[in-house]
């Protein structure tokens, strides 16, 4: 049904005939409750959505909708009623087929799950767990105990902590470390993260003070030197993952910027944003650092997101110094930001696999989608195309182009990752009805929309994810 413009003033002329044929709530549950597919619905549901029905169709009578008075007879009234109930009860969280080629889609949940993670958060939701029990002792426990030991052997920090996202994890940081006092960060570092949360954002509800020093494209050691005071809390980098500045350009190295805080006794913070423990340089993509190179360089703390690179289920990560990371579990922030055995059970499962790193390559679904040889991929949009040409071939053309890929999720910005795309153009349909149709399924198919034609990039298209496009596709053209 037409959404009403809330800008639109002027008074529409009411069909008073149409109003009086508008039934009752009675009459229609009457008829409703003979329907087998709305058998399973409470009669209180019932109830609600076939007023909620009647009063949409009353508003648009009334904003002057043109509705042919074929559709407000009885039978044909209750048809549209019961297909409107049956779309307000399907669940609104759903699966979809990515066939962007962004691999780490914000919009479609970032960084999908190993088969055997998924297995350990069934467990953890449908059992009992030791979320908070030492098993050891028979007394309670330290739910960050579950990863602590993991992040340490893999990043070769003291300590580490989890948090419910990165933004979260500046936040407590910051907080612990700078309330009340100054902030030195350099100009060119004061990004905006996606939903618009920006840095400086962040540092403001921390209570920190923030200190801009340097230029956009070039910060000198020198300009952190001048900026420290004794009211400096702390000195911080924020990795720059999702955009660039190239050309003119000077940054200070995290070895250079350790020393300086060392001199004057005050911890250095890097927001590695993204944050992996690959190298990921193998594969063709630019070097970015990982979480050991910068532990190892001597920063006292780093924060990272655990749905991004590292392939896991959202987390904001926090290791470093154990001094410091214990002051921060302390703080009564984070039992705010606190995780929930969901991503605490995913997290472990994800940062066992890095415990051998050919197998997280494999397993990861995030890593194998980038380490994927453009082989590999274009035999799958190969294995495609047959079985689409062998049945709908009449209806639409099908062939396979170069394309690229992106990581992203805010890492490598720069970065085209060769891949294979399926294009579409079909006959009779426009390639926008097409994009449509595929996005409205049970299983919404994501593509995009390319010099008129429609792209699915299989490079983030499960291999058993083919079966479901091609059927999908059959029922749109048959």
């Amino acid at each position: 049904m037409r959404k009403m413009s809330s800008g639109d003033h002027t008074k529409p002329a009411v069909n008073s005939a149409l109003l009086r044929l508008l039934p009752k709530v009675d009459d229609c549950l009457l008829a409703l409750q003979q329907e087998k597919a709305l058998a399973e619905i409470s009669l209180k549901s019932l109830t609600r959505l076939t007023r909620l029905y009647i009063e949409q169709i009353r508003q648009e009578i009334l904003h002057g909708v043109k509705i042919p008075p074929k559709t407000m007879e009885r039978e044909s009234f209750i048809a549209t009623m019961i297909d409107f109930i049956l779309d307000e009860q399907k669940i609104r969280f759903k699966r979809v087929i990515n066939c962007t080629g962004v691999i780490i889609h914000t919009n479609l949940g970032r960084s999908i799950l190993p088969a055997q993670t998924m297995d350990a958060l069934y467990d953890a939701g449908a059992r009992y767990s030791n979320l908070e029990f030492d098993l050891e002792t028979g007394e309670r426990g330290s739910r960050y105990s579950l990863v602590e030991d993991l992040l340490c052997e893999l990043t070769g920090a003291e300590a580490g902590l989890v948090v419910n996202n990165n933004a979260a994890a500046v936040l407590i940081v910051l907080e612990t470390l700078a309330k009340g006092r100054e902030v030195v960060v350099s100009r060119g570092q004061l990004v905006e993260i996606g939903g618009s949360f920006r840095i400086p954002d962040i540092m403001k509800r921390s209570g920190a003070e923030l200190v801009e020093v340097g230029a956009t494209n070039r910060t000198h050691l020198r300009d952190y030197e001048n900026a420290v005071t004794e009211n400096t809390g702390l000195l911080l980098k924020v990795h720059c993952s999702n955009y660039r500045i190239i050309g003119f350009t000077k940054e200070v190295s995290n070895q250079e910027l350790v020393s300086l805080g060392r001199q004057h006794n005050i911890p250095v913070v890097e927001d590695l944003g993204s944050g992996c423990l690959v190298d990921l340089s193998r594969f063709g993509l630019m070097k970015e650092p990982t979480v050991q190179e910068v532990v190892g360089s001597g920063v006292d703390v780093v924060t990272f997101s655990g749905d991004k690179l590292l392939g896991g289920p959202q987390a904001g990560i926090i290791v470093g110094r154990k001094k410091i990371i214990d002051t921060i579990k302390k703080n009564p922030l984070n039992r705010a930001l606190r995780i929930d055995k969901f991503t605490l059970s995913g997290l472990e499962s994800i940062l066992r696999l890095y415990r051998d790193e050919r197998k997280a390559l494999a397993v990861i679904p995030t890593l194998a989608m980038i380490a994927a040889p453009v082989e590999v991929v274009h035999k799958r949009a190969g294995r495609l195309v047959r079985r689409l040409r062998r049945d709908i071939k009449e209806q639409c053309r099908f062939s396979i182009i170069e394309s690229t890929s992106r990581v992203g999720g805010g890492a490598m910005p720069e970065q085209n990752i060769a891949s294979r795309s399926v294009v579409l153009e079909p006959a009779r349909l426009s390639v926008s009805e097409l994009e449509r149709s595929l996005r409205k399924q049970d299983i919404a198919v994501i593509g995009r929309i390319e010099n008129d034609r429609l792209l699915l990039d299989v490079r983030t298209v499960q291999d058993d994810e083919l079966t479901l496009i091609h059927k999908s596709l059959l029922q749109i053209f048959s």
